[in-house]
């Protein structure tokens, strides 16, 4: 039985969870692959610290309807309430014990997008952030009927617009182009046909619930994918059945962890028919990906970028450095490109190649020149440095090896500042 090297139990937990944190790396080391990824992908208590308090959405309403300066009023206090939710996900990042789990959630985010500059509720908001997090590892089609029905996600794709005989396309498009098929394998007339069938689907926003509306709803049969539907829950009904549904989500976690260049067809069939062979069940498709040849072939490791989460998050979950307040890692992440709970568009952050540019390679620099600079409590850092020869400390910290010379003179904060700032340790 094939038995995983230090080296490969590296890759695996950078790959999988928030950083190579050394004790996860260590657990891993010597199982089998299939072992290894059961111990990692066991589940752990995920609860969030609690949220701050936030001014509730009525409260909001009566400051707007006031005056202008009440309005303004109002979008400074959601845009301050939106920093502590902003705040709030980061530190549960840092100090969560089942970063598997909240890696994953973070990937939902970005496949079932939201961002507050739209929906300008952070109450909403958490609430859908808690909903990808109860359901990151669970089932995906359940996951698809309740972000259907999710507030924050009606009001950022309109669909509490979305009336009978003024039907708004928008959540339809993004539910078929988006979190299910992918482009290319439905037409206009499909999307035209699932948003008359989600006529009627809204947000009470002072509640924080779904609600449905059966005099808003079109009530008629339409033609969708070549099948007869009527209501929203039949459109997904149909999507389910789709092989490409699978298979998009395949491809979503080649990206997201083996590679950034396109997967192999065959592979994405393979991965997809296991998914829906398991009727959905994600830790079964996650299985799958890590524990398939692709996942552990040479020439896709140290070959995918790291996102500024993994870069900051990462690193401070691996290393002992003293931690930078929240609002800190907040403001770094969004100068890095990846402002959690506000992505660029309904697409979301698009990765790779595109988290690196002049700037953000420089404010990765800096980030990681000033955790590693020298400071009285460095021999404190230093105690709590794995116990272990430098090759390991190396092999532990970089995917690849170091793109620059390693200092010649003793010392482990030394070679750490050095592996930390070399180029290579911005991949995975």
């Amino acid at each position: 039985m094939q038995r995983l090297n230090f080296s490969d139990a590296r890759h695996l937990v950078a790959r999988s969870a928030l950083g190579q944190e050394w004790h996860l790396v260590d657990e891993v080391n010597g199982r089998s692959r299939a072992d290894a990824i059961n111990v990692l992908l066991k589940q752990i208590d995920n609860t969030p610290p609690p949220l701050p308090a936030m001014t509730p959405w009525s409260n909001i309403m009566r400051m707007s309807n006031h005056s202008n300066k009440g309005k303004r009023d109002a979008r400074l206090q959601m845009g301050s309430e939106s920093g502590l939710l902003k705040k709030w996900w980061i530190n549960h990042l840092l100090t969560t014990k089942a970063p598997v789990q909240e890696r994953m959630t973070l990937f939902w985010h970005n496949h079932f997008t939201s961002s507050f500059s739209k929906v300008q509720q952070p109450q909403i908001m958490h609430l859908q952030n808690q909903l990808l997090r109860d359901n990151a590892m669970g089932n995906f089609a359940v996951m698809l009927r309740k972000i259907s029905r999710d507030p924050a996600m009606l009001v950022y794709l309109d669909g509490s617009l979305n009336k009978k005989g003024k039907p708004n396309e928008n959540f339809a498009r993004e539910l078929l182009e988006l979190f299910t098929l992918g482009r290319g394998h439905y037409t206009e007339k499909d999307i035209k046909a699932a948003a008359i069938a989600f006529t009627g689907w809204g947000a009470d926003r002072d509640k924080g619930v779904f609600v449905y509306d059966a005099k808003e709803n079109a009530g008629k049969r339409v033609r969708f994918l070549n099948k007869w539907v009527k209501s929203g829950d039949d459109v997904i009904d149909v999507l389910l059945k789709e092989h490409r549904t699978a298979e998009h989500i395949a491809e979503k976690f080649w990206h997201e962890y083996v590679s950034h260049n396109k997967a192999p067809a065959a592979t994405i069939r393979k991965w997809g028919n296991v998914f829906r062979a398991s009727n959905y069940h994600i830790t079964t498709l996650l299985k799958e990906v890590l524990n398939s040849n692709e996942f552990w072939d040479a020439k896709y490791r140290g070959g995918l970028i790291k996102s500024p989460v993994d870069l900051v998050i990462g690193t401070l979950r691996s290393l002992p450095y003293a931690h930078p307040k929240a609002d800190e890692l907040v403001r770094v992440t969004q100068l890095l490109g990846q402002d959690l709970l506000d992505p660029p568009n309904v697409k979301g952050w698009p990765g790779g190649k595109q988290w690196i540019d002049t700037q953000t390679l420089l404010v990765r620099t800096s980030l990681l020149t000033k955790l590693t600079r020298h400071t009285p409590t460095s021999a404190q850092v230093a105690q709590k440095l794995p116990d272990t020869e430098g090759s390991k400390v190396v092999e532990w910290l970089l995917a690849r090896k170091p793109a620059l010379a390693l200092p010649t003179t003793p010392g482990k904060l030394r070679l750490v500042k050095a592996l930390v700032t070399d180029p290579a340790y911005q991949l995975k």
